[in-house]
Order: structure tokens, then sequence, then C-alpha cells
């Protein structure tokens, strides 16, 4: 089965050796994003809602790129420094879903990279 590397212009770089997602048949790995525009190269995290929609607009932008929409969700990890947050991050993270939320589960992690307070990544399919 071929691969292929998809990169979005408007979702950040990777910070490491990986791809923003790799296509693979007709199942796309997004990795891990977390809530930096990469328009200014900052860090969005003005409240926990707001890091939250950051990240989901990363996750949005790949998608794109891919030809896909968050209907093709299939699978999402959520990664977070304090669960205390969770119901905002739900909230935030449940408007993207109108239908249909993907399979998902979420973790509490003590650091995550460059100190923010979310990541997710997803798993997505064309139908």
């Amino acid at each position: 089965m071929a691969t292929n590397i998809i990169e979005s212009k408007s979702a950040p770089a990777p910070i490491g050796p990986y791809s923003q997602a790799v296509m693979a048949g007709n199942t796309l790995y997004i990795s891990g994003q977390i809530a930096l525009d990469q328009e200014t190269g900052q860090l969005v995290q003005a409240d926990i809602q707001t890091e939250t929609h950051q990240v989901m607009k990363n996750l949005q932008y790949i998608l794109q790129e891919a030809g896909m929409a968050f209907s093709n969700v299939v699978k999402c990890s959520i990664f977070v420094k304090d669960l205390g947050n969770f119901g905002a991050i739900n909230e935030t993270y449940g408007s993207y879903f109108t239908s249909n939320p993907p399979a998902r589960e979420t973790v509490e992690v003590s650091r995550l990279p460059k100190d923010v307070n979310v990541e997710i990544s997803c798993i997505a399919v064309k139908f």
C-alpha cells in the first residue's frame, strides 16, 4: 500500500521529525496538533476554549488538504495537562462534530510540547 505525506501550509509545520499527516490507502493519520498559529508563529492560549479552537482549526486545515472534513474523522486522541479543563475542552471539541462523533479517548498527561494545555490527534477515512 502506498503512502502519501499530507502537508497543509495553513497548519503549523512539525516541530520534530514527523509529518503533519500520512495518507495510507483511504485512511489519514494526523499527528497531534497544538494551538500554534501558523500565520503568527505564536501559541494561542488566551483560555482553554480558545486554545482548543486553534487545535481544531489546525486539524481542519490538514483534513481539508487531504480532501476531507470532520465528518470523515473516525477516531481522536486528546491529551490534556489538567482534566479539570475537560468540560470546556469537550464543549469546544464537540462543536466541530455536529453528528456521529468519532471514537475517542482523553488522557491527562504531565507535560505536552511547548507546555500547551491540550493536544489532539485523529484518524480519518475517505468513504
